[in-house]
């Protein structure tokens, strides 16, 4: 499978990357990536920029070493109310928006109020992506979600890194191969991400890859194949 996008990467800006931005850019140039997403932590995780970072990403260029750059910030959900972190102020400086959950900076409720936060993030207008649904960190229902993704046009993330088996994040793999059902099921795509924090993770899948074997996951499902799906599913700009 020939992957295009790669949406979700952090470098030096977010606190706990080790990789400059050129330094991010150069690994997905080499890798035959052609649009890349930059979606630092937002500021309610520990040791995340200040806002101001968002506001001063006109002064950089959208393409380096032939790869598109998309950036933007991966925003932290707080509570199972869908409160999120930033503003508006901040979105209009942003190409992408990534909103996830964070242990270190999440409230939790029952699995029915996390699921209906969830479905409001969705539906906020901004938010384009939703990263690692699946980690486990939030119990959530997944069918309302997957078809909550085609009724919004927000793509939901299988999110390579969090399968890595030193995390241990034990519900990950499983809760990932029920979203890739379900979305088999209804035929909704998914994107996968490295989410990588250091350069030479940007476009390493080798965790994701599996799972979409393990389930005769359909690659014209896979965003990641064709930008022009990836941009025509959630309207986003090129």
């Amino acid at each position: 499978m020939k992957t295009l996008i790669d949406i979700h990467n952090h470098t030096i800006a977010s606190g706990h990357a080790y990789s400059t931005l050129q330094e991010m850019v150069k690994a997905a140039s080499d890798k035959g990536i052609e649009y890349f997403g930059i979606t630092e932590h937002a500021p309610s995780l520990p040791g995340a920029i200040d806002p101001m970072y968002f506001r001063n990403y006109g002064i950089i260029p959208r393409e380096m070493y032939g790869v598109k750059l998309l950036m933007g910030s991966e925003l932290n959900i707080l509570d199972s109310e869908g409160t999120i972190d930033l503003d508006e102020r901040h979105y209009a400086f942003m190409d992408i928006r990534l909103a996830g959950i964070h242990k270190l900076c999440w409230t939790p409720g029952t699995k029915d109020q996390n699921t209906d936060g969830l479905l409001k993030v969705m539906h906020n207008k901004w938010v384009n992506v939703i990263s690692h649904p699946g980690d486990g960190t939030a119990e959530l229902h997944f069918e309302p979600i997957v078809l909550a993704s085609r009724e919004s046009s927000t793509v939901l993330e299988i999110n390579s890194s969090s399968l890595i088996p030193q995390r241990n994040k034990a519900a990950a793999r499983p809760n990932n191969l029920e979203i890739l059902r379900l979305c088999r099921k209804y035929d909704v795509p998914v994107i996968i991400s490295s989410d990588a924090h250091i350069s030479f993770s940007v476009a390493d899948y080798r965790y994701a890859l599996p799972l979409l074997e393990e389930c005769n996951f359909p690659e014209e499902l896979v965003l990641n194949c064709s930008p022009e799906a990836f941009f025509d599913f959630t309207g986003l700009k090129r």
